[in-house]
C-alpha cells in the first residue's frame, strides 16, 4: 500500500523524533498525555490564531503539535505500552484536531480577511466559510462511513485523498496564504471538499457493491 505525503513525511522525521520520545519515557510520561498535549496544541493555534488572520503563524504552531502523535506513537512502541484505548483515544482527538483546524478557517474567510487586509473580501466570505464548512463535515463523513462500514463486516477504505493528505493540504494552504500567495487557500477548501464528497459517495458505493454480493450469496444459498 502507497504511503501518503505525510506519512512519508513521518517516515523521515523518525530519527528526530526517537530521543524526544525516550526522553518522556525516561521522565515517565504517558503517552496519552503527549495526545492530548498535542491536540490542545493543534485547537489553540487553529482557533486562536485563524481567526486573526495570522495564518503562516498558526500553521507552524499547527504542524509543530501535529507531530506530537509521532511522539506518543514512538514512545508507545518504546515501552510496549500500545493498547487499543490509545489507538481509540488517538483517533479520536485525531478528529478534534481536524475539526478545530477546519473551524478556524471558516472564522478565518468571516473575520480574518477584514482582520488581516482591513477590506471585505469582495463579498465571497460567506461563500467560502460555506466551502470549507462542506469539507469539514465530508471530511468528517469519510471516517465515519469506513468506520461505519467495518463494523458490519464491509471494506470501505480507499478514496483521493487520506486524513493525512487533507490535513496536509489545508495546512499548506493555510501557510501558503499567509505567505501572501492569493486564492491558494480557497483553492485548497475547494479541492478538498470536492475530494472528501467523492470519496464519501465512493466508498458508500463499495459497500452497497459488497452488500449487494452477500446478499446474492445469500439468496443462492
Amino acid at each position: 500500500m502507497s504511503q501518503s505525503m505525510l506519512e512519508r513525511f513521518r517516515t523521515a522525521w523518525t530519527k528526530v523524533i526517537a530521543p524526544i520520545a525516550a526522553f518522556f519515557v525516561r521522565h515517565n510520561v504517558s503517552p496519552d498525555v503527549i495526545t492530548i498535549v498535542g491536540t490542545l496544541g493543534v485547537v489553540f493555534g487553529a482557533v486562536i490564531c485563524y481567526p486573526q488572520g495570522w495564518l503562516w503563524q498558526g500553521t507552524v504552531i499547527i504542524f509543530l503539535f501535529v507531530f506530537a502523535d509521532m511522539v506518543d506513537g514512538q514512545m508507545a512502541r518504546t515501552t510496549g505500552r500500545s493498547s487499543k484505548w490509545g489507538a481509540f483515544l488517538d483517533s479520536s482527538l485525531d478528529r478534534v484536531g481536524d475539526g478545530a483546524v477546519f473551524a478556524g478557517i471558516t472564522l478565518y474567510f468571516v473575520y480574518g480577511h477584514t482582520v488581516a487586509d482591513r477590506t471585505p473580501a469582495f463579498g465571497w466570505t460567506t461563500i467560502w466559510a460555506a466551502v470549507t464548512l462542506w469539507a469539514l463535515v465530508m471530511g468528517q463523513l469519510t471516517s465515519y462511513v469506513k468506520a461505519r462500514a467495518e463494523s458490519l463486516g464491509y471494506q470501505a477504505g480507499g478514496g483521493l485523498a487520506a486524513r493525512a493528505d487533507r490535513l496536509l493540504i489545508i495546512l499548506m494552504g493555510a501557510w501558503l496564504s499567509g505567505l501572501g500567495i492569493p486564492y491558494v487557500l480557497e483553492l485548497a477548501v475547494t479541492a478538498l471538499a470536492a475530494m472528501s464528497t467523492f470519496t464519501v459517495f465512493q466508498r458508500i458505493l463499495k459497500v452497497r457493491g459488497q452488500a449487494a454480493e452477500q446478499d446474492a450469496h445469500g439468496a443462492g444459498a
